[in-house]
Order: C-alpha cells, then structure tokens, then sequence
C-alpha cells in the first residue's frame, strides 16, 4: 500500500510520537527521517497518509500524530522488535527475582504489580484456569456477537465467561447448542469437547465427500448422456436433485449435523489460546474496547498447557517494542515460576 518513501517518514513520525508526545512536523521529519527530501515533499506525503487514516492533524498544530490504523500498520509490517532473549540480561533477571514466591497466587500478584511497575500502564494477570469440567453449560445472548459463557461444575462451582463470536447467533440457536452439549458430552472438559468435536466433523467430513461422489455420480446418469461435463458449484444446491434417491435423505442429516458440529466448534473456539504475543490497538479487543487504549497479551504455560494470559494495558503511544519484551519475558518465567511449584 505504501512505497519506501512513506513507509520510512509514517515509521519516523510514530517512533518521534512516542518518544516525545507531541505532534510531528514536516520540518522534524526531514531531519529524523533520514531522507534527502524538500518540506514541500514531506507535507505532499503526508497529505496522502492522512487520506489513507494513517494520520491525523491535531487543530491546535501543523504536526501529525498516528491515528490507531497508523499504529496498527507500524506493529504489523514497520517495527523490528527484538526476541526476548536478546532483552537486557538485567531485564530478565529482574523480572525473575521478583517472581519469586511461595505461594502460586503470590507470583501471579507479584506478576501484575511487576507488569505495571517496568511499564509504567496497567499490568493484568488472569490466574491459572483450571480443566473446565462441566456438569451443565449454557449460552447466552448478550448483544450482537456478544454471548455469556455459563460452566456449572459437578461440585456446584459456576463459572461465567463473556465471549466474543464471529457471526451474531440467534437465542433459539445458543439453546439448541447448549442442549447438545449438554445432552451428549457432560462431564468433560472443554478441551476434550472440542478433540472430540474436531474428530466427529473429520469423520463426517469424510461421510460427506463420499455420499457427494455417489450423488454426482447417480446425477450424472440421470442427465443426458451427451453432456460432456458436470460441473458442482454449491453442495447444499444438490439436496434439491431428485435422482438421487435414498442417499439425497443421508446427505442431508449429515449436511444439517456438519453444520451443528462445526457450529459448536466455532463457540468453543473462544476457550483456545493462540501462542506468542498479541497486540490490540485502539479498540481492537473486546475485553478493552478504547480507541485510546492497547493491550499487549500472551499466555503462559504451565506443564506445557496454556493456562492463563498477562497483559499489558496502555495507551496507543506506547513503546510498543518494550512492551512485547515485557509481556514475553514475563510470560515465560510466570510459567516456569508457577511449573516449580
């Protein structure tokens, strides 16, 4: 989207923004940036990142600050942030002293105050979740694509999680998902639901393609026989094919339980943690939806499962490549912390 040029002056501007806090200007940009350009080519491609939302122009200066797309676009492609072994050996040994601690709940509260003190924002620290058994789980609706997550345990124990959904699902769909569930996999853990639910859809996958091959190929008999081709665009279009006989009702319940199982599927999914450090800007989460707020994350693992997050929370103009080391760095030794116990 942006040539050489620009990618250089938006990635000083950013770097100049969170250094000093105030907006920059084409004259600063000419000095920093490194670049033998005149003023009148530095506004003309400012001007540009501002048409793309990259930028913005406070009123009360003639300098540019990044907007959240802006930060968005410097995570993703322009900042070069170190791995957290190449943080500063007193970094990590800090952060290791300072989780030491007797008690699992101590780490995870030495942990935050650690997260907040190195930077300067908020530090988070979810503690160690343990396998969701659940006895009884229920959905439901919020908002759009907004669904409470009810776990009852079988000793009693009710456990509520607000998740956030791709598509927006009707209360009559949560229902249904939820009397499945509860109906043929109570008693497990959510983890086990899901293994077993990606098996199924496998197998059903598999049941599909075939029953697919025999239909195509009993439709193909039915046509005419100087048809040189048959071209399927749409597997559901086929279920309203009569030539296809007794398999076209087999078809059809293996379509309807498909969908249901990758249905369920996408529900759980918000109980997964993906590895490594993720960034959040401006509003981009939903557990932190601000346009003037980031979140930098990652999980922890202990005994190799993941099972909890660490955060930091900042504004956007914030040293984005400290923060990552922070929250891996952190990450890392609460795991291996929590694992010595």
């Amino acid at each position: 989207m942006l040539d050489e040029r620009a990618r250089t002056l938006l990635k000083t501007l950013i770097e100049r923004y969170i250094a000093e806090g105030v907006p920059v200007g084409s004259r600063t940009l000419s000095r920093a940036s490194g670049l033998e350009l005149s003023p009148a080519t530095i506004r003309n491609v400012m001007a540009d990142l501002e048409d793309l939302g990259l930028i913005s122009s406070p009123h009360t200066s003639a300098g540019r600050v990044p907007t959240p797309r802006g930060y968005r676009l410097f995570v993703d492609t322009l900042l070069t942030a170190q791995p957290s072994e190449a943080a500063p050996p007193a970094l990590a040994a800090n952060v290791r002293e300072q989780l030491r601690a007797d008690q699992p709940q101590r780490v995870i509260a030495n942990a935050a105050q650690l997260l907040s003190s190195l930077s300067h924002f908020v530090g988070v620290v979810t503690a160690p979740r343990k396998p969701s058994v659940f006895h009884h789980i229920e959905f439901l609706r919020l908002s759009e694509r907004r669904i409470l997550l009810i776990l009852v345990s079988p000793d009693g124990d009710v456990q509520n999680r607000v998740i956030a959904t791709t598509r927006d699902y009707t209360q009559a769909e949560l229902i249904e998902a939820s009397n499945f569930l509860n109906a043929h996999y109570c008693g497990l853990t959510i983890e086990d639901v899901r293994e077993r639910l990606q098996a199924e859809v496998e197998a059903l996958r598999a049941e599909i393609a075939a029953l697919m091959q025999a239909a195509v190929q009993a439709g193909t008999e039915a046509l005419s026989e100087s048809a040189d081709q048959v071209v399927v665009s749409g597997e559901r279009n086929l279920l309203a094919v009569q030539d296809f006989g007794s398999d076209r009702g087999a078809l059809r319940k293996l379509f309807d339980l498909f969908e249901q199982k990758t249905q369920l599927m996408r529900l759980l999914e918000v109980s997964s943690r993906a590895n490594g450090v993720r960034i959040y800007i401006g509003g981009e989460s939903v557990v932190v939806p601000y346009e003037e707020l980031s979140v930098v994350s990652a999980p922890y693992e202990v005994g190799g499962q993941l099972v909890g997050t660490l955060a930091v929370i900042g504004p956007t103009r914030m040293a984005y490549d400290r923060m990552i080391q922070i929250v891996d760095i952190t990450a890392r030794l609460v795991g291996n912390a929590l694992s010595a116990k």
